[in-house]
């Protein structure tokens, strides 16, 4: 999902799999292994034999064991020492896949990895569950969450954060939750100042309901290609600025992260509407005889299985909406007034 979105977008890729499956585990089955620490080295190692590193971006993402997301991070710091007399010529997208809904699936040595390796990314990708568990704060209000937003910079001492889903629904209700949309999901990101302070902003979109395998992968890939348009095509002296965080006077709705993130939405939700659209047609026509002669295990499987291929997200035949999104859902800024103190001082 990830290497296709971007080259879809132009990008030149070297991928890396840290896994080799028969299929997404969306299906809760499949055949496959999983790459070791020491395979993912090697690859890196054919490229750098080959004089073939010379990139501006990295997307990390799944990594199966504590060793494998050291070796991961052993990659990421490499480049980045080779770019280090060019300031913004490599920038480090970091998505710390561990967990969600409230529970990891990743074994419990994969978070302290994380940590240790998270405050060499230039921008980080986590749910609202990822958050939670590297800001060590629990999220149940928008003060909560900017409190874990600004939290994550100071720790980590990373430039750029994207929380990936938020259910604002969930929290109890204040002026500013009660203005959003029933059935909806907010994106928050946040650019730091000088000062380490947080550039708060927040997208709402609707949610979709159904499930949908691979999409933390399309956000997090669509934004890599998104990101690295916007700055180039905003202040020239940002491509060679580290980690090409904006000047303090610069808005959090006018942040490239923001411009970036409005573009990935855009995308994102047209096609999954016509992945919901072509999964209702297809499920209508299915061929469900036999059904009822099965076991109730055997037919929740069955009917899971089809479910899950008729949800299978439709990239390729709607490669238009990634490449010319049509932008309905824009950036807002927090206002001070919706923050705790000890994230808006």
């Amino acid at each position: 999902m990830a290497t296709l979105a971007m080259q879809l977008l132009g990008c030149d890729v070297a991928a890396l799999n840290t896994v080799h499956f028969s299929n997404h585990t969306g299906y809760m089955q499949f055949k496959g292994t999983r790459a070791t620490a020491e395979q993912i080295t090697e690859l890196y190692e054919g490229l750098c034999q080959s004089n073939l590193t010379d990139f501006d971006v990295m997307l990390s993402g799944y990594a199966p064991s504590a060793a494998a997301v050291e070796a991961v991070g052993t990659i990421g710091m490499d480049l980045q020492r080779k770019a280090e007399k060019n300031p913004g010529s490599f920038f480090w997208v970091l998505d710390p896949v561990m967990g969600d809904q409230g529970r990891l699936y990743v074994n419990d040595d994969v978070v302290p990895a994380y940590k240790k390796m998270i405050h060499h990314a230039d921008l980080i990708l986590p749910n609202q569950f990822e958050a939670e568990v590297l800001s060590g704060i629990k999220i149940t209000s928008l003060s909560t969450l900017a409190e874990a937003i600004t939290a994550i910079h100071a720790t980590y001492s990373v430039p750029h954060v994207i929380i990936t889903s938020v259910d604002l629904s969930r929290f109890s209700q204040s002026p500013s939750t009660q203005t959003t949309p029933p059935d909806s999901l907010a994106i928050i990101g946040s650019t730091i100042r000088s000062d380490g302070s947080p550039r708060l902003f927040r997208i709402d979109v609707p949610a979709l309901d159904c499930y949908f395998s691979g999409t933390g992968d399309m956000f997090a890939a669509l934004t890599v290609a998104r990101l690295r348009e916007a700055v180039f095509t905003s202040d020239p002296q940002l491509r060679t600025t580290k980690s090409w965080v904006s000047p303090d006077d610069v808005r959090a709705t006018d942040l490239p992260l923001a411009q970036a993130t409005v573009k990935v939405l855009a995308s994102m939700h047209s096609v999954l509407e016509k992945t919901m659209e072509a999964r209702d047609a297809e499920l209508r026509v299915a061929d469900t005889r036999g059904d009822e002669q099965l076991s109730e295990e055997e037919r929740r499987k069955r009917v899971h299985l089809r479910k899950s291929k008729a949800a299978e997200v439709r990239l390729v035949r709607h490669v238009q909406f990634l490449r010319e999104p049509t932008v309905e859902f824009q950036a807002q800024e927090w206002r001070k007034e919706d923050l705790p103190p000890s994230a808006s001082q």
